[in-house]
Parts: C-alpha cells; structure tokens; sequence
C-alpha cells in the first residue's frame, strides 16, 4: 500500500530572496520516509502537481501519526535552505483512492517569532496500485522495510470475503428445520481461519436458538443428530473491542435459572417505581483461570486473567480449531480421496467443509461448543471420506477426554495445534493418516471467538456515506417551446433517484431565462442514481411541456470541503423524444438549447439523518475534515428480562428478542434469542467519541420472520415488532466508570404507557484527552458550513427524510438486513408529527423552566412586604454593601452560582436519564389523544370523531392566540412610548425623561441606586395596595387592537 502526497500549488508565500521573491520547494516526511519536489525558481505563488509516494502499513496505528509538510526557500549560491512555513495533516483523515479532493492548508509557524504566511495545496490518499513518481531530488536514505504485522493486529483484521464454516446442531424437532432461514453455502480459501459456533438446543426450534444464552431449559434426549448448515454472509463488518483492564469480581453461587414459557402479569407491576432505573450487581470481568470440573486439571481452579470482554458475564466455550490433514488413504474404488472432518461430542457434531481429490487437505476451521450444554466427558473427531452414493466412508478418529483439555485465557498465547494419528473405529489399532488439531477452553475473549460470533448472525452495519448535492441552476438559452406562438413560463425540475425538486418559474417570460436557484439533493456512496434535469413550460396550471432534458452521472461533479465557489458548467439539453426511440432523427438536430449550472458534491456538511434532538454524529462528510476521536464508548448488552409476548408461537405466547444499538455510522444488531422472554446477549461493542454531547440509541425487538408464529394483534405484513428503546446522552456519564443498570423498555400504545420489558446493559466512557474534551465544548455544534452558509428549517426537515430513507434502504439490504421498521424507529422518524400529549409535554417543561423566576419574584415580594423580618433586614444590610461596593457585584454574583454548584454536587445524578413518564406526560394523557397520536396521516378515522378534534385544536389554538395578543399588546404599549399615538402620553413622557435625566446628571449613581433600592424594599407600611403611578400609566398607552378587524 502506498500513501501518495500529490503537491498542487501554494499561495501568498513569504519572500525571502531579499527581492521580493522566493524559489520554493516543498519536502514531506512520512515516518522518516522524506521526499521533495522540484524548486519553481522566483514565484510566491508556484504550481508543482507533483506526487509523492511512502511507504504505507496497513497492520500499524496511524491514528496518531502526522504528516509533515514544509516549504522551503531554495538559495542556490551558498547550497542551503530558509523555511517558509509548514502543514501538518492528522493520518487519521487519509482516504483511499478516488475519494480525495484537493485541500487548502494554512502555513504554520516553527518558532513563535516565525514571519510566515500563505497556504499550500494537497491531495492525500491511499493507492495500492503503482503510480508513476513526479521526478523529485530525494534528500533522505531509502525508507525501512514495513515490519510484518504482529499477531494481535492481524486478528483485528477482518475479511469480508471469508465465508464462515458450516455447522451442524441436533433438533428435536425435524419438522420445525424449515422454520429457519438458511443462508447459501459458500466456497472458502483453505488458508483462512474460520470459526463456527455450535450448541445444544432445547426449544421448538434449536437451529435458531442463541447458542450464547445462559438461561437454562429442560433437556430433551436426541437420540440422533440431525445436520443443518448455517451460514452467515459475508458482508459484515467485523467489530474491534477495544483492550481494556478488566474488573475482578469475586464469584458467588447462583441458583438455578429457569426459562419463562408464558408471560406472567404479576411480574409486570404498574406503578411509578417499576417504571425506574434500577442498579444491577452482575458477575462482569470473570476471568477463566485454568481449571475444569472434572478435577485435575479443570475449568474452576487458579488465577484470574485480563479479558476485553469486561463489561459482560464470562461464557465458557470448548474450542476444537481443525488444522489440516496427511497422509490419508485413497478410497478403494476411486483411488481418490474427498476428505472432510466431523467434531462430534454427545450429542453435537459439526462439519467442516470437504476437499475434492486431495491427499492432503487443509481447513484452518475452528468449532465453539458452549459449556452450559456439554454432556459428554469426550470428544471425538472423525476423518471422512465423502460419497455421491451411500454413506461416507470412514477414515479414522481421534478421541480426547475432557480432563485432560487445557485451559487458555488471553492474554495467553494461542495454543499451537498437534499431530494425532488417526485410530480405526474402535479405538483397537493405527490407521493411515494424521491430522493436525488444537483443543483447549476458553471464553468468549478468545481470538478465536470473534468469527463465531457473526456466524451466529450477531452484525455490525456502517451506514452509507451520505453526501448533500447542490445544484445551482443559473439560466438557460434558446429555449424553443413547443407552440411557437407563445413566449414559454420556464422552470427546471431536477431529479435525483426518487428526490424531485423544481425551481421557481422565471418571473419574466422570455426564451432565455434566469433562475439563479439552489436545489439540495441528499446522495449516497456508491452513487447508484443520476442527476436529471428536464426544462419544462407551464402551459396551463395542469399541463407541463418538456422542453428538453440531460442526464449526468454523479461521479463527474466535483466534491468541495469549504464555501469556495465552483466553476459553473453549460450543458446541451436533448430534446426531448430525441433519444434511444428516434436515435435517426438526431442527426437532424442542428441547434440545441442548453442550460448553465453549478453542481458540487458537499464535503463540509453533516447529513442529518436523525433528529437534532437525539442526534449521535456531527462530523462532516469529508473524512478530511474529522477531528481525532475524544473518548471510547464501550456497552455491554447484558440481556433482558420480564419481556411480554409478542406472538402466539404453538398455540402460547412467545418473543424472539434482538436488540440493536446505533451510535454514529455504526449499527450493531445482537444474535436472536429463539422463544424466552429474559435473554441474555452478552455482547459487547466500542465505538469512537467525538463529540461527548450526543446519544447512543438501543432499541429491542421481536423477530418476525423466523416462522412459524402470529402475531397478537392479527394479520398483515410481516413487520418486526417494537419492545422499546433506551436513549442514553454520554455528556450525561463520568469518564472511566462503569454503568451497570436495568432500564425499562416503556411503549406507548393506544392504550397508554406499557413497560414491555428491562434491558440490561454495561456503559463505559473513556475519555482519550481532557483538552480536547474542554475544547470540544467550546466548539460549534456542527460543522462550520452549517454556520457559513445554513440551510433553511424547511430544507433540513426534507433532507432528513430523504436521508433516513436512504439509509433505510440501504441497510435494508444487507444480509441479514436491517429492516425498514427497524431504522424509522431507532431514528425517531415521526418525532415531528403533531401530537395533543408531546405539546403539553413541552408547555410544562417551559412551564418548569419558569418556575425558578416566578420563585424567586416571590421570595422578592416576600422581601419586600417583610414576611420574614430577618430576611428583609439581611437582603437590606447585603444591599448597602452591594452600593457602598459597587466593584463586589459581578463576583459575588459568580461566586454564588460557585457556591450553588458546589452545594448541589452532592444531589448529582448517579445514574445516567432515561425514559421518564411524568415528563412525557404518558400516565394523564386521554384516550382521545392517543388515538389521535397514533392515527395515520391523512387521518383514517370518522368525519364526526375528525370534526371533534378540529374543534378541540381550534379550542386549544384560541388560547394560544390570546397569549400571543397580550405579549404583542405590552409590545405595542412600549413603541406607543415615543410614536406620539397618544400625544399627552408621549408628552408626558418625554418631559419625564428630561426631567429624570437632569437629575442624573447632577446626582450620584450611588444615591440614586440607594433610593431606588430602599424605596423597592420598604416596610408594607408605607406601601399602597393600589397599584402604582407607573404601572397605571403604562396600562393606559394605547396599543393596536383597536385597529384589528
């Protein structure tokens, strides 16, 4: 892999030939890798459009590595050198091939009493093609050969071409294996090392079942096994868990868990505190020491180890990892040999992958049976020879006892694989031919782990790269309309996939119109869709003409980072009905219109694909311009409990819970727990932080689509169902402590609030740099070109749509797909639509917010009218030294609010928010209402159930209106002040100024200050209860309700 640095150009240089000039010349280093360019003799503005090429490994860390790049002065009489300045460019925002655009740099200084100016132009990215070198003197030694990447990069490394193995699991059920989607079988590379995840089963439907849940069940005895091959595809991304010093729990005995069949109301309490977060003591961090249950050398004895799965319970698995084979015999017919090998213990087997006329196979495939279910005290491996006919022929096995396992925890080293000679069928003798095998115990934070798990259909997703697209349509010429009789009413629609916009008609009739008009499109990576632009006539109010159309593809606009203005384009338009129909008429064609846009592909935006409110990224769409991560966010999805059904399974209720989690581009969907209502996932994801005041989203749902069920509420399309949903803000959680909690899963329904549920769930937050935290309050919310040049309330709303639906779509389609149900409703997609309940939600939140003012204007009235004469005398006493001082009053200000931060420290938060129902105003909504939330848009109910909702909202609109008159009324009577509208008002008012003002001049602040304050806080005896001369006289300004119709 090469890093190419391609040198554009540079601006506005400092001179430094003592003639007004310089001869620069650029030099970067790279890792102690230096190259430079040609000099461009006496130019402060010199172009170069060079390339330079380093060496780049991939396997390395360059998150925090830099590349430098300086300007030079090249003097030529005396052999040296003067600096004019350097850019330093983060390795964290290089990009591949075909995605990088040119960039300007500002020239830093290199001493603090540097004279430098100027910037320079780039383009960085990554090529693992060759490209040919600009020419350059090189003025460094030949860089250091990339060491090879070390063993634990290498397992962070994830392929996703790598089919994952097949597996095979016992059922006791063999009419319920078509229940089960199936994916396709996939060839694999023999060098690459696979892992499956095989497990008893002890439901209807064991294929499906989490092969990772703790929950016990009743056991059935499965007399022979039965194989179904499992796959998962293979475009998945493959999560890193970040190492982390794990926590050492003491282990305490557990009881015996049992597995809920039907839901129980009695567990489903209603009142408030059930709907509360509540802390959990989970066993998280377990390390598994080398023991075994069996004595000896077992699975319970010795120390404790450090494992990245710290902030999930510890899952035990036997790990078999299946090598290669030699020697083995030909069959007897064929003369060939298709070897494959069969893991079995008890009543488990799987099955690896066979090999068509090979001697000497290899596999590299690791098998992962789960502790909880072993029932064997061996394990056995068989070699055998696939037939197209009849059974398979046998070649030998190798039986290891249970005792006997070695136990391995990371941070041990993997345990190397053996040579067995494989034994006949009753263990009596040698038979030809050796395998290589390891077998050892471990857990989940095993190495070998990581491809088990996504073979059980536990994912990460990355959402699209998402792009705004700006389209600046200028003016067009020579535009023929159809009826040449007419002068045409031109405009321009532009369509982009689905997206349709249309430009205003131009306001004056002509054959060359001017628009001047921006259209924003949202556009995905890869750019499937292209931009069509069609110049249409309103010839009538229902009638539009097509004057002419053009269709260009996405890839050819350019991609900008900042406001700087792109170069406009003409284009021809086909007209339209010239196009593959009439490709002879064509030619005929001798003059065309055309049309003059500005189209670019915006870099310095974010595409908001989710509500401000909850939002859980604000990094612009250019990589380039991503600042370095602030902190690691790390969750543990433990499980949940006291889930209620969601569909009628074998005539009773059951929930097949998954739970996915969304935190910027990175969606997580957990492995499906078959038939329980308390799953246990036991899975844990990192992300990146860049921003500490944004929310991670979880939500838990009902699979739908494995079969054989029916859902509570009927018919319909097959839809998965919704649990519930946690919001958790990491502004909210101390850095470096651990969350452990259960949160309710609260639904509303049209019946009220509904708890379905508790998630459990670790959260840790690591903040990477207590400066860039601080800075990162201090910075813009987005990016700055929301701020340089905004788009409209109107244009964000559609844009957000049109992108949730992208990413929708998109994700839609990934194997195993994240449905369309799934994505609306982590991204809240109808949190704008109108509802009775959230305004009343958030007038008593403005209401609350209020309620500190209206309290402290009352403690003030009590004050005043002297309810506590201690009080008043120390607010008296506190106001004279406030006068006599004035120089105390903003820092006693500032150290009060000190003083009441410090004070309500000890009423902090301990635990992060969540879903709160009072605040929600959930538990006193009416029934009527929440029909009216719930119903569709265009509205699906009764005219007269319409009209009485429409009444109530005129009812509720009519208060809000008299609210707003009264605020405008005060408005009105202050501008009256001075508008002469009442002239002995106005008169009388500005005699008082003058008045007012001679006597301020002539008099002290600190005099007048006094008597105003002691006349404010003076006894009630010498008070009025009648209102008072400026009140009264404010009251009688005239405002402009007279004038209203």
């Amino acid at each position: 892999m090469k890093l190419v640095v391609e040198i554009v150009d540079a601006h506005d240089l400092m001179p430094r030939d003592g003639e007004g000039s310089a001869s620069p010349f650029v030099e970067v280093d790279f890792e102690n890798q230096r190259s430079r360019t040609t000099t461009v003799p006496k130019n402060l503005n010199p172009v170069w459009n060079q390339k330079l090429l380093f060496n780049f490994d991939q396997a390395k860390n360059h998150h925090h590595q830099t590349i430098e790049v300086c300007i030079y002065h090249e003097r030529r009489q005396i052999s040296s050198r003067a600096f004019l300045g350097r850019a330093r460019i983060p390795c964290s925002t290089i990009v591949k091939k075909g995605e990088e655009v040119y960039q300007t740099f500002q020239l830093e200084k290199k001493r603090f009493f540097s004279s430098i100016k100027g910037e320079v132009g780039l383009k960085i990215y990554l090529s693992s093609e060759t490209e040919p070198s600009s020419p350059a003197p090189s003025s460094s030694p030949p860089p250091p050969s990339s060491p090879p990447p070390s063993s634990e990069n290498r397992n962070l490394i994830h392929n996703p071409s790598i089919p994952l193995p097949i597996s095979e699991v016992p059922v006791s059920n063999i009419s319920n294996i078509s229940e089960v989607p199936v994916s396709n079988i996939l060839n694999s590379s023999p060098s690459i090392t696979q892992v499956s995840l095989i497990e008893k089963s002890s439901s209807p439907v064991p294929e499906a079942e989490s092969p990772r849940s703790s929950v016990e069940e009743p056991k059935e005895e499965i007399k022979e096994p039965v194989e179904v091959r499992v796959e998962a595809n293979p475009h998945i991304y493959k999560y890193q868990v970040l190492q982390q010093p794990a926590i050492s729990v003491e282990k305490v005995p557990q009881g015996i868990s049992s597995t809920m069949h039907q839901a129980n109301p009695d567990i489903h309490p209603s009142p408030q505190d059930d709907y509360n977060l509540k802390e959990m003591d989970p066993q998280l961090g377990e390390r598994w020491p080398g023991g075994g249950v069996y004595g000896g050398r077992g699975w319970m004895s010795g120390e404790r180890f450090a494992t990245t799965y710290d902030l999930v319970e510890q899952m035990y698995y036997l790990y078999v990892r299946v090598v290669k084979a030699k020697d083995l015999p030909p069959g007897t017919l064929t003369g060939s040999c298709d070897p494959y090998v069969e893991v079995k213990l008890g009543n488990y087997k799987g099955r690896t992958r066979h090999f068509e006329k090979k001697m000497n196979p290899e596999w590299n495939q690791v098998f992962a049976f789960s502790k909880d279910r072993i029932q064997s005290s061996s394990l056995e491996v068989f070699v055998k020879d696939k037939e197209m006919v009849g059974r398979d022929d046998y070649l030998g096995r190798v039986v290891f006892d249970m005792n006997e396992v070695p136990t391995r925890v990371p941070p041990d080293s993997p345990l190397a694989p053996q040579w067995y000679r494989l034994e006949d069928r009753r263990g009596e003798g040698k038979v030809r031919g050796n395998i290589m095998l390891a077998v050892w115990l471990g857990t989940q934070a095993d190495e070998a782990f990581s491809e088990a798990w996504h073979s059980d259909a536990a994912s990460v997703y990355v959402s699209p790269k998402l792009w705004y697209l700006r389209v600046n349509v200028i003016e067009a010429q020579d535009i023929q309309p159809n009826d040449r009789s007419r002068v045409p009413e031109v405009f321009v629609k532009a369509q982009v996939g689905s997206q349709v916009l249309r430009s205003k008609i131009c306001p004056t009739r002509t054959t060359n119109p001017l628009w001047n008009e921006d259209l924003v499109f949202v556009a995905a990576e890869p750019f499937e869709e292209q931009l069509v632009l069609t110049v249409e006539d309103r010839v009538h109010p229902s009638k539009d003409d097509v004057l002419g159309r053009i269709s260009m593809p996405l890839t050819a606009f350019e991609k900008r980072l900042d406001h700087r203005p792109v170069h406009s384009t003409w284009f021809h338009l086909e007209k339209f009905g010239f196009g593959t129909l009439e490709a002879d008429r064509r030619k005929e064609l001798k003059f065309s219109s055309r049309i003059h846009v500005r189209v670019c592909l915006e870099g310095g935006y974010h595409v908001l694909d989710e509500s401000t409110m909850y939002i859980s990224d604000q990094r612009p769409t250019a990589r380039q311009l991503w600042k370095q991560p602030i902190g690691i966010l790390e969750v543990g999805i433990l499980g949940a409990q006291g889930l209620l059904p969601m569909k009628m399974k074998d005539s009773r209720g059951s929930t097949d819970a998954y739970c996915v989690a969304r935190y910027g581009q990175k969606w997580v969907r957990t492995r499906t727990i078959i038939d329980t209502f308390s799953p246990k996932w036991n899975e844990q994801y990192t992300w990146e932080v860049y921003d500490p005041c944004t929310v991670i989203t979880l939500g838990v749902f009902d699979n739908c689509h494995l079969g054989g069920a029916e859902k509570l509420n009927g018919g319909g399309a097959v839809r998965d169902s919704r649990i519930g949903k946690v919001r958790i803000r990491l502004s909210t959680l101390e850095s470096h402590r651990i969350y452990i909690h259960s949160y309710p899963l609260l639904v509303l329904q049209p019946t009220g609030v509904k708890k379905m549920g508790e998630l459990q769930l670790a959260i840790r937050f690591t903040s990477l740099s207590l400066a860039n935290m601080i800075y990162a309050y201090g910075h813009p919310l987005l990016p700055k070109m929301h701020y340089l040049h905004p788009l409209t309330v109107n244009q964000v709303d559609s844009l957000r749509y049109q992108a949730m639906n992208i990413v929708a779509t998109r994700l839609g389609r990934a194997e195993p797909p994240l449905r369309k149900e799934v994505v609306e409703y982590m991204l809240d997609v109808d949190s704008h639509m109108w509802s009775m309940r959230r305004s009343k939600a958030n007038f008593f939140r403005i209401m609350s917010l209020l309620s500190g003012v209206i309290t402290m204007s009352r403690w003030f009235g009590n004050v005043c009218h002297w309810k506590n004469p201690i009080t008043s005398v120390l607010v008296h006493i506190l106001f004279l030294i406030l006068i006599w001082y004035p120089e105390l009053i903003l820092p006693t200000i500032f150290l009060y609010m000190f003083l009441i931060g410090i004070w309500n420290y000890r009423f902090r938060p301990r635990h992060p928010p969540h879903m709160d129902t009072k605040l929600s105003w959930a538990e006193a909504v009416q029934p009527d209402e929440l029909d009216e939330e719930f119903d569709t848009f265009p509205t699906s109910r009764s005219q007269d159930r319409v009209y009485m909702r429409y009444d109530r909202l005129r009812s509720v609109a009519g208060r809000i209106q008299t609210v707003v008159g009264d605020l405008a009324t005060q408005g009105e009577r202050f501008q009256s002040l001075l508008s002469w509208r009442d002239p002995r008002a106005t008169s009388l008012f500005i005699m008082f100024c003058l008045c007012t003002a001679l006597v301020l001049y002539m008099t002290p602040f600190r005099a007048v200050a006094l008597v105003a304050g002691l006349y404010m806080l003076r006894h009630p005896r010498f008070r009025s209860k009648l209102p008072s001369i400026p009140n009264n006289f404010f009251k009688r300004l005239p405002p402009r309700t007279d004038s209203l119709l």
